[in-house]
């Protein structure tokens, strides 16, 4: 979770660094390419969302995005359908 004397540009660019950097290079390029169109637009809360997508492990969100495994739905927030609409 973000800190909190962490400003909101401070907390958009660790995102971004982070949703670049997962190790997976799809992921890296479908997170990194969704953070750099949509953070500029996201509220706190759907940070938050998008924080805890970031947390999530490559294999999980990678089965979600190809459709092998349906999302629970504890994760199935807005931001997170976004994301799996998101094409780069």
């Amino acid at each position: 979770m973000s800190s909190l004397k962490e400003t909101p540009e401070a907390r958009r660019k660790r995102l971004l660094w982070r949703a670049s950097h997962r190790g997976m290079r799809e992921m890296d390029l479908l997170l990194g390419g969704f953070a750099r169109t949509h953070l500029d637009q996201l509220t706190g809360s759907e940070l938050d969302e998008l924080e805890a997508i970031i947390g999530l492990p490559d294999r999980e969100l990678m089965g979600w995005i190809l459709g092998d495994h349906p999302v629970p739905q504890l994760q199935a927030t807005a931001t997170l359908k976004a994301l799996l609409s998101f094409r780069p």
